[in-house]
């Protein structure tokens, strides 16, 4: 019976030691193995594991309600006053709430007799505001083309979401860790890793930024040209374009003309130098043509003898 009795109780001190062990080992791997384990965990689900092909598998077979859409429209339009399209072009632009993104405006030739001016501008308009403006563009001005595309990138938006958040619940979880750190080199680690976090969330939330951007307004790409006639929009008949085309090529001719007038009374005093060169050459060359003998010819018959006297 004594001998049982020991068997338990040294059975019980050994389940003892056990625990004991057991609780200094958990205890251990939260301060130290474990730290480097939940450091690289989460860099797993936002590099292609699971976490990021789920969003995506998720986001093909879903269809979202709200659509993230960026659209573009190209638009070449005719005007025969640019400076006032222009200025009605910005007032539209501050009435929708848009704002003008680039502005190059040609101002023709020089040397030309007419002036063909033009004005190139990207226009940024509120999404749900572009077919007000397109409407207003064609109302005062003559639309030759129009080309409009849109962009889905509902799941592109989505998935740099997912990374964004991914990333933030690492961030903060390196945060907790940092506080915790007992040794100097699990204190670098952290850093380390917080300091790579930090520039990929930064990196993507200015992404996410750039396409609600897009997303929120709508890009149109204006080209726009100064004319004297405004091109039909309608088919022309056979007479109208025999009659224009005649008119057309009957101006330019004069056009063409004037533009050679103008050419040579801009550069006269540069072309009466030249004549004058040119006739000064002409005549040294006679001048000295004149002054040299020709030479006798072997065929030539005797001159009779001078009569002496």
């Amino acid at each position: 019976m004594k001998k049982i009795i020991a068997l338990l109780l040294c059975g019980l001190m050994l389940c003892g030691m056990l625990t004991a062990c057991g609780a200094e080992t958990m205890g251990y791997a939260e301060n130290g193995v474990a730290m480097d384990e939940m450091v690289e965990a989460p860099a797993e689900g936002i590099y292609g594991s699971s976490t990021s092909g789920s969003t995506a598998d998720s986001a093909a077979g879903t269809q979202y309600d709200d659509q993230k859409l960026i659209k573009t429209v190209d638009l070449r339009t005719e005007t025969e006053d640019l400076d006032t399209l222009l200025t009605r072009l910005t007032e539209q632009i501050r009435a929708l709430g848009g704002y003008t993104e680039y502005q190059n405006i040609y101002n023709g030739s020089y040397y030309s007799s007419y002036r063909t001016r033009s004005a190139e501008i990207t226009v940024r308009i509120p999404a749900d505001k572009l077919d007000s403006f397109i409407l207003e563009v064609e109302g005062f001005s003559n639309v030759i083309s129009k080309t409009e595309s849109v962009d889905d990138v509902t799941l592109q938006y989505v998935d740099t979401e997912s990374r964004l958040e991914a990333l933030q619940a690492e961030h903060d979880r390196l945060v907790e860790l940092m506080e915790k750190a007992e040794t100097l080199t699990d204190l670098l680690t952290i850093e380390e890793r917080l300091t790579e976090v930090r520039y990929q969330l930064e990196s993507v939330a200015s992404r996410l930024r750039v396409m609600d951007n897009q997303v929120s307004y709508a890009t149109i790409e204006l080209q726009i040209d100064e004319v004297e006639v405004l091109t039909e929009v309608e088919e022309p008949t056979v007479w109208e374009r025999i009659s224009t085309g005649f008119m057309k090529n009957l101006k330019n001719l004069g056009d063409r003309l004037v533009d050679l007038f103008v050419w040579i009374v801009t550069f006269s005093p540069q072309l009466l130098i030249l004549a004058a060169i040119v006739v000064l050459i002409v005549w040294i060359v006679r001048r000295t043509n004149k002054n040299r003998k020709p030479p006798k010819s072997p065929y030539a018959p005797p001159q009779p003898p001078e009569e002496q006297k």
